[in-house]
């Protein structure tokens, strides 16, 4: 495979989707167990599925950041915080 084939490959699954990164990462490591495969057919499908795993790591890490929580200041008013990193760890 080109350098250039891998570049677009990375590209679509940077653009994939959480959910269809999750199915397509379910479905490598599926395929990585129950098959007999060549040596060249594993190594691909490990790196694709370190990259969809990435880009789902990723994505969880942004959504754990937007989550914000409300609080109520001194004077009584509530007001949206987001979640600080500290907090998003437990």
């Amino acid at each position: 495979m080109s350098k250039a084939a891998k570049t677009v490959d990375a590209t679509k699954i940077e653009n994939l989707p959480f959910e269809e990164s999750l199915k397509r990462l379910e479905s490598v490591v599926e395929s990585m167990e129950s098959s007999d495969l060549p040596l060249e057919t594993l190594l691909r499908l490990y790196e694709e599925g370190t990259q969809l795993s990435k880009v789902c790591q990723a994505r969880l890490a942004d959504a754990e950041l937007k989550i914000q929580k409300l609080e109520k200041s001194a004077s009584g008013e509530l007001t949206l915080k987001t979640l600080s990193p500290e907090l998003a760890e437990d």
